[in-house]
Order: structure tokens, then sequence, then C-alpha cells
């Protein structure tokens, strides 16, 4: 299945990505590398794992929608079917995400659905919760609002700080962020009428792995 991975900072998740696929433990072809922004350094990832690059620059476009009409059509370039969000920030308009209709996978750090939005480990530590973690989950045109896939979950250390919490958060990723696009990539997992489906059932809220 040909890939898009999305990314706008350094591109760790990116990373993981190329590592697994470089390993064979997921089947899948990074067909493009796309980045908003110049100086990302997860395009400097990318063309060291030898794969294709593209960088249009948001600031160049006058509104959202025609920035990503603009990137829809470098993405269908390379026939893409999957699009992997990793560290993309930008809100994607109603347009994209209709155009790419379950095929757009986004993570993010918290178990959905708590806490939507940023600041999440912050968050976490502040409320006092006893475990934390991220989740895969398709995009809808409700921000962090679409149905989930995988979540990873890891307890809360007392008297851990932020940053630390959000270094365990983020290993957590690197692991089931590629299984959760195998997942898509080999059909066990599909969006269908506003839900995740996975080996033909329904998922009512995204499979939970310990870690």
């Amino acid at each position: 299945m040909k890939a898009a991975i999305l990314v706008s900072g350094s591109g760790t998740n990116l990373q993981s990505f190329i590592d697994q696929v470089e390993d064979k433990r997921i089947d899948l072809d990074i067909a493009i590398v796309f980045s908003n922004r110049s100086d990302a350094y997860g395009l400097t990832r990318a063309k060291n794992a030898g794969l294709k690059t593209v960088c249009i620059e948001h600031g160049d476009f006058e509104d959202r929608e025609t920035f990503d009409r603009a990137v829809a059509a470098a993405l269908d370039t390379f026939e893409t079917e999957l699009i992997i969000l990793a560290g993309f920030m930008r809100i994607l308009s109603p347009w994209f995400v209709q155009h790419f209709e379950g095929k757009i996978l986004n993570i993010h750090p918290a178990l959905l659905p708590r806490y939507p939005g940023l600041h999440t480990h912050a968050r976490v530590l502040e409320t006092g919760d006893t475990h934390h973690g991220s989740t895969i989950h398709f995009v809808t045109e409700e921000l962090d609002g679409g149905p989930g896939i995988l979540a990873g979950r890891i307890a809360v250390t007392p008297g851990e700080t932020t940053s630390e919490l959000q270094a365990r958060v983020q290993a957590v990723e690197h692991q089931i962020y590629p299984q959760a696009a195998q997942l898509f990539a080999t059909g066990r997992v599909l969006y269908k009428d506003g839900h995740t489906w996975m080996d033909g059932q329904i998922l009512d809220s995204p499979v939970v792995i310990d870690y």
C-alpha cells in the first residue's frame, strides 16, 4: 500500500515507520514524505532514507483550503492510498478530509476521548490521572474526534515531570502507530459509516495495549 507521511517537525514517528519498513516489520510503501515547512528535520530523515519528499509552504496560500488542494494534488500524483499524519501541525480543511475520507490516520498523545487538543501531558499530571498514553484514530472533520483504532497505555509514575511523561508516551507511539498502519494496509481495519471496523466488526473504542 502506498502511503504518504506528513510532517512539520523533527519526524520521530516518521523515523519509526522508516525503521519498521526497512526491517520488514510492516508491509508499507512510503511513496512520499510531505512537509509544510522547508526546515522540518523530518525531510532530512526522509532524504537520508532515500525517500521522495515534497514541501509546500502553507504561508504561500491565501487560505486553508487552497493550500490543502495543492497538497492533495501532490499526494494524488503518487497514487496515495493512506495518509499518515506524523506531527503535521495543520488543521485539515473539511474539503481535504472528504477528499481522502477513510484514508487519513492521526496520532494524539492522550487516551481519547480524554484530553483532545494541546498540552495533554501537563493536563494529565494536573488532574492526577493514574494512566496516560496515545491514540491512533481516523481523521474526521471533528478535531481529534475520529473513531479510534489503537491506544497505547502506560501508568503514570508519581513525581515524574511533564517532559519525562512525554518521552515515555512517545516511545509507545513509535510502537503503536506502525502497528495501526499495518492493520489498515492489510485490510484488517477500515473506516465505514463513521466507525472503525476491525476484522469485520465495529470497534466501539480503540484496542488498548498496555506498556
